[in-house]
């Protein structure tokens, strides 16, 4: 088993006002060399949107998008037609595909949004560009784990790569092993809120581990921890 560590003080960080962001991979202004990606994991966006403001219409292309609401709500709308709200316990998925422009704003005027952003490599070129969404009930993922997105050819959310995005929430001194889907993925786990234990590595709140060649991952909740687990080829 191989692993690579990324606490969370060393994101790159930055602060517009109305947008306080925090970068596990390079992205904008910050770049690191030794944090372009994980696999085809290409970002993870950790942003506090201010209350009235959000991102104008900006287009993308060929990569899959997907968005976790942590706290408030989101407003999507796309060049497909394709709107919709977003909230805690929503997930989001955007297929850019041959070229798609979209707008994401805070759906409150008093409240800030909390969201997770993922970008991730398609392994389809030039598709037809689409959008979904679908709520997920938290007591499913309570002590395991909530698959919320897909490959390709699986019911509810999807996306054009054989990955794996998974949620879950655990009481402490829980043994929450994460078995592969697919053999020669890798695995990136975020502590959204908590402290674990992986391999002798302790990780608290925002800190990530990337693991890969290997089966599962053995995790020890050290306090009630909520994780994101996002299960990518590795090449």
């Amino acid at each position: 088993m191989k692993t690579v560590i990324h606490k969370s003080e060393t994101r790159g960080h930055v602060n517009h006002g109305w947008l306080d962001a925090h970068h596990s991979f390079s992205f904008g202004q910050w770049y690191n060399p030794d944090r372009v990606h994980f696999g085809l994991l290409r970002v993870l966006n950790d942003d506090i949107v201010k209350a009235g403001y959000g991102f104008g219409k900006h287009p993308h292309d060929n990569m899959e998008i997907i968005t976790i609401p942590l706290s408030g709500a989101l407003e999507h709308q796309d060049s497909t037609g394709g709107n919709g709200v977003i909230k805690k316990y929503d997930v989001q998925v955007m297929s850019a595909g041959s070229g798609i422009e979209h707008s994401e704003f805070n759906h409150s005027k008093t409240e800030d949004v909390n969201l997770f952003q993922l970008w991730i490599f398609t392994n389809q070129k030039n598709v037809a560009p689409r959008y979904d969404q679908k709520t997920f009930l938290p007591e499913q993922r309570q002590n395991q784990f909530q698959t919320v997105v897909k490959p390709y050819g699986n019911n509810g959310l999807w996306i054009y790569q054989n990955a794996f995005i998974s949620l879950g929430n655990f009481d402490d001194n829980t043994n929450a092993n994460y078995t592969i889907n697919s053999k020669g993925n890798g695995v990136y786990i975020m502590v959204v809120e908590g402290e674990i234990e992986i391999d002798g590595n302790v990780l608290s709140k925002r800190d990530a581990i990337g693991v890969w060649d290997t089966d599962a991952v053995s995790i020890l909740t050290k306090s009630r921890t909520e994780l994101l687990v996002i299960e990518v080829p590795m090449n």
